[in-house]
C-alpha cells in the first residue's frame, strides 16, 4: 500500500503522523511510505532519518496526497489540506469530528473518505488504545503548565504547588478519574499536592482510592460537590471523556466566579468542547485567558509541548491498527476487530459514529450498510 505522511499545518502542532522506527516497519511489511520534507523538523526528526528508514522525501504535500492510499496525520486536516483529499483515501488521525467544522464533515464525506479517527478506536476491554499514551501524557504534564500558571512572575498567585513547611501545598481538583485524571493526581501527589479527584462512577474512586492509599481525596461528582470544589480550588483540571462526543460542561460559569482570583483552570476536555462553560480553545503560542478572575489554559493538543515524546507515543499505540489495514484491507480489519471498526467515523461518504452524527445533526448509519 501507498501511505504518506504529510506535515502538519495546524497552528502549534509540533508533532507527526508516525517517527522513522514506524516507518520501517511499513516498509519491511512491502508497503511505499511518502514523507512531505520537514514533516518531522519540529519533532527532532530529519529527512535523512526518514530516507534511511526507506521513506520517499517528497516535497510538497500535495505530491504526498495525489501519491498515497492511507494518511497518517496527528490532527484533523486544515482547510488548505479539504483539496488535497483523494476520493477514497484512508485518513487516520486524532479527528475530534464532533467538534469538527462542518466544512471538513462535509470534506470528507464527498470525497468518500475513510475517516479513521485514533480517540474512538476501542479495544476488547473498551478502553482507547491509540488514545491512552496521548492522555497519559496530557495528565502528566499538568504539574509543569499549573507551575507556571500560578508563579507571580507570569501573573498568577503566587502559589508554590508543593507548600513548604508551615505554609500548605495548593489545592488541586480533577475531575474525570480516567487515565488523564490518574496521570495528572500521579503526577501532582509526587510533589507532595493536595489532590481531589471527582468522578461518577464509584468503582473509578475506589479504584483510585486503593492505588493512592489514601493520599487522594475522591468524591463523587454532581453539581454540589462540583461547585464546592471549584470554590476551593487553586488549580481546577478538567478531564472529562465521552467516547467521540462533546464533553458536557460539568463547570458552569456561575462556578467560575466561586473561585478564588487568579486560581487556574486547565481544560484538557477542550479537544472535545469542553468541560468548562467559560473554556474555548486556545494555542501555545497565546495558551490563556482569564475569564471571571480565573486563568484559563486550554489548548486542544496539550501533548504537542512534547512534540519527540508524543509522536513516540503515537507510532507505538497506532502502528498495529495502521499495519493490520494495510495489510488486510479495511473490511476485513473491521471485520476481525469489532473494537477498531468504532474508530471509523466516515465511510463511504456516510457518518457511521452516533455521537458525532448526533452533533452534526445529521443521522448515522451502521458501517454493515456503508461497506
Amino acid at each position: 500500500m501507498d501511505i504518506g505522511i504529510p506535515k502538519e499545518i495546524q497552528r502549534d502542532e509540533f508533532r507527526v503522523g508516525l517517527a522513522p522506527a514506524g516507518v520501517v516497519t511499513l516498509i519491511h511489511q512491502g508497503h511505499r511510505v511518502y514523507v512531505q520534507t520537514e514533516a518531522g523538523a519540529a519533532s527532532g526528526f530529519t529527512d535523512e532519518q526518514y530516507r534511511k528508514a526507506g521513506a520517499e522525501v517528497v516535497y510538497s504535500a500535495q505530491e504526498v496526497y495525489s501519491r498515497a492510499q492511507m494518511i497518517l496525520k496527528v490532527a484533523a486536516p486544515a482547510p488548505p489540506e479539504y483539496p488535497l483529499i483523494e476520493r477514497n483515501q484512508m485518513l487516520f488521525g486524532f479527528l475530534h469530528l464532533a467538534v469538527a467544522p462542518r466544512e471538513l464533515i462535509d470534506a470528507l464525506s464527498e470525497r468518500e473518505v475513510e475517516a479513521i479517527a485514533y480517540e474512538t478506536i476501542e479495544g476488547p476491554d473498551g478502553r482507547l488504545p491509540v488514545l491512552l499514551p496521548t492522555s497519559e501524557i496530557a495528565g502528566r504534564i499538568t504539574p509543569q503548565i499549573a507551575a507556571s500558571l500560578l508563579d507571580s512572575t507570569n501573573g498568577g498567585k503566587g502559589v508554590l504547588l508543593s507548600g513548604v513547611p508551615g505554609v500548605p501545598p495548593a489545592q488541586v481538583v480533577i475531575l474525570g478519574g480516567g487515565v488523564v485524571g490518574s496521570n495528572a493526581a500521579r503526577a501532582f501527589v509526587g510533589l507532595g499536592v493536595h489532590v481531589t479527584v471527582l468522578d461518577h462512577d464509584l468503582r473509578v474512586l475506589q479504584r483510585l482510592d486503593r492505588f493512592f492509599d489514601g493520599r487522594v481525596m475522591t468524591m463523587m461528582a454532581n453539581d454540589y460537590t462540583i461547585a464546592r470544589a471549584a470554590s476551593y480550588a487553586d488549580v481546577l483540571i478538567g478531564a472529562v471523556l465521552v467516547h467521540g462526543a462533546r464533553a458536557p460542561h460539568l463547570v458552569t460559569r456561575e462556578m467560575v466566579r466561586t473561585m478564588k482570583p487568579k486560581s487556574v483552570i486547565i481544560d484538557i476536555a477542550v479537544d472535545q468542547g469542553g468541560c468548562v462553560e467559560t473554556s474555548h480553545p486556545t494555542h501555545h503560542s497565546a495558551p490563556t485567558f482569564i475569564e471571571e478572575g480565573v486563568i484559563h489554559y486550554c489548548v486542544p493538543n496539550i501533548p504537542s509541548k512534547v512534540a519527540r515524546t508524543a509522536t513516540h507515543a503515537l507510532t507505538n499505540s497506532a502502528l498495529s491498527a495502521i499495519t493490520r489495514v494495510a495489510a488486510s484491507g479495511l473490511v476485513q480489519t473491521t471485520i476481525q476487530d469489532p473494537g477498531f471498526a468504532k474508530g471509523i467515523n466516515i465511510c463511504s461518504g456516510a457518518l457511521t459514529n452516533e455521537a458525532v452524527a448526533l452533533a452534526h445533526g445529521r443521522k448515522a448509519r451502521t458501517l454493515s450498510e456503508v461497506l
